[in-house]
């Protein structure tokens, strides 16, 4: 009896077997006759797909385009390494162009640069446009022979101790040279003032009407030596207006410099706008009183 017992079912237990027994028959039946291996599949040639494939490609090389760096004109001779490699130029075509410009050598023309760099004529069709080389890499003017400290067998140069401080001088000690006369005293003393005073003996070139001759004649009786103080501007920061405030040195100067100084992107030292056409000796050592690179 007690056997029988664990087998009897209640009428809800009965119920519930009945209802697990038709689940799992449901299931196996689902099993064996619905196929489970078809699968949708997406016609990746269908003429939508290869025309939004198409679009994105578009897009994508849209993008491209406008990631690369936009060109302007520029003076081949002074690519950097960093400007080269923005152009597209390789380690070893930097590198020939760079050590052909440490020799001292000039790029002339776009022939020059394929040359020297050996860079293909696809790039060299890409970069020759923007080409620009100023007058004076094309067309170098001599130098002018002219020494600034040639003394003059008329006026013998006094010791350093002996002259008198050009800042100090009066109208009357200055018409002592040969070459000056009142007018002259008069100019010399009132740029002087107009400038606080000078810093530098060159500086005495910048007097109207006083030609190198009388210069050099008064330099060897006077000389300062109390220079004024001058706060030196950035040429590699400057402006052509910047430049222009340099005592003695034009608009059109300031402006050849500033240009000079954007073809490089940064120059080294001051002795290289000595290249600028129409930048005399005497200019240069003016302009060096006032300009620093850094």
């Amino acid at each position: 009896m007690e056997l029988k017992s664990h087998f009897t079912f209640s009428k809800q237990q009965r119920s519930g077997i009945l209802l697990l027994l038709l689940l799992i028959v449901a299931l196996l039946c689902i099993y064996w006759f619905v196929d489970f291996s078809e699968e949708d599949t997406l016609d990746i040639s269908s003429a939508e797909i290869v025309a939004v494939q198409k679009e994105m490609d578009s897009l994508r090389l849209v993008e491209i385009e406008n990631k690369k760096p936009k060109l302007y004109p520029f003076n081949p001779n002074f690519i950097t390494d960093y400007k080269g490699y923005t152009l597209g130029m390789t380690n070893g075509e930097i590198d020939r162009l760079l050590k052909y410009r440490k020799e001292g050598k000039w790029i002339n023309s776009a022939a020059d640069f394929k040359r020297v760099t050996e860079v293909s004529d696809s790039l060299l069709n890409e970069l020759s446009p923007y080409f620009k080389f100023p007058d004076w890499v094309t067309n170098p003017k001599p130098k002018s022979n002219f020494s600034d400290h040639k003394t003059d067998k008329g006026f013998a140069e006094k010791p350093y101790a002996q002259k008198i401080d050009l800042n100090k001088a009066t109208e009357e000690q200055l018409q002592q040279v040969s070459g000056i006369g009142e007018a002259l005293s008069k100019r010399i003393v009132s740029y002087r003032e107009k400038l606080g005073g000078f810093s530098n003996d060159i500086e005495l070139n910048s007097v109207y009407g006083l030609n190198p001759e009388v210069v050099q004649r008064t330099l060897n009786l006077f000389t300062v030596k109390t220079p004024r103080e001058i706060t030196k501007i950035n040429v590699n920061k400057a402006s052509a207006s910047d430049i222009a405030t340099i005592p003695g040195i034009s608009f059109e100067m300031a402006r050849k410099i500033w240009e000079f100084r954007r073809l490089r992107e940064k120059i080294s030292t001051i002795q290289e706008l000595d290249k600028i056409e129409g930048m005399t000796e005497r200019k240069l050592q003016l302009i060096q009183l006032y300009l620093s690179v850094e």
